[in-house]
């Protein structure tokens, strides 16, 4: 993932939480200023399940 510091901060600040897989990717599927490669790997990434929080995604993703 190349836009690391951005993912992260899009997810401690502007994401709603509780959020499962699909409302983590719709989310960045919204964003203009990652690629498709790190959107490709941020749905790779994660998991079928429900987080209840930034850390959780962050922690999943491997950042």
């Amino acid at each position: 993932m190349q836009n690391i510091q951005n993912t992260i901060d899009h997810l401690k600040n502007h994401q709603e939480y509780p959020a499962d897989k699909a409302d983590l990717v719709a989310s960045c599927n919204e964003l203009s200023d990652f690629s498709p490669e790190d959107k490709e790997e941020f749905a790779q990434k994660l998991s079928e399940r429900t987080y209840n929080s930034a850390e959780e995604v962050i922690k999943e993703l491997g950042l």
